[in-house]
């Protein structure tokens, strides 16, 4: 099982948990063999890329906007090919070091999954707007909010989720 204290003393480490339930919505993404209390520090900062580009989407959808959902479009590929999101960089290089945390560890196949499909959706979703099918650009973006809404507030990822059905779950050293 891989450890991860940097940043952390022994005794912080000791005393994170977490729940068993957040621990597979974690490993569904792709995150695994990690210790308990490297995933309790991570469970949440795990959920602020998907959070910028919830209000993003949000926003674009707001306003109707393609451009605005296009422009999301890079961050979404670049989460899908990159070892991590470009929004991971503003926890990874500031607000880590502000409370002594780990940095997030490098995506997994499953969470790259979910950028790469929010990269296509976006595409569409901003299609659907400049081709005037509003209600179709309308209900995508409630659609792709409501994804990440689920993400955020829970920690399930959807996308990761189907990840597992079409290709296989991610499995742990301890059960592979």
């Amino acid at each position: 099982m891989k450890t991860m204290t940097i940043g952390m003393t022994k005794q912080m480490c000791l005393i994170r948990q977490i729940s068993p339930t957040a621990r597979k919505r974690i490993e569904a993404q792709g995150f695994l063999g990690y210790s308990d209390s490297f995933l309790a520090y991570i469970n949440y900062p795990l959920r602020l890329a998907p959070a910028i580009c919830m209000t993003w989407v949000a926003v674009g959808t707001y306003l109707a906007s393609p451009f605005a959902l296009w422009a999301l479009m890079p961050f979404a590929f670049l989460g899908a090919v990159l070892p991590g999101h470009p929004f991971d960089a503003i926890y990874n290089h500031g607000i880590r070091h502000l409370i002594g945390a780990p940095a997030l560890p490098k995506y997994g196949k499953p969470r790259r999954f979910a950028c790469a499909n929010m990269t296509v959706w976006l595409g569409v979703t901003g299609w659907a707007f400049s081709s005037g099918w509003m209600a179709l650009g309308y209900a995508l973006g409630i659609f792709e909010v409501l994804l990440a809404l689920v993400n955020v507030t829970t920690g399930f990822c959807v996308p990761s989720f189907f990840y597992g059905l079409l290709f296989g779950k991610p499995q742990t050293q301890r059960t592979a």
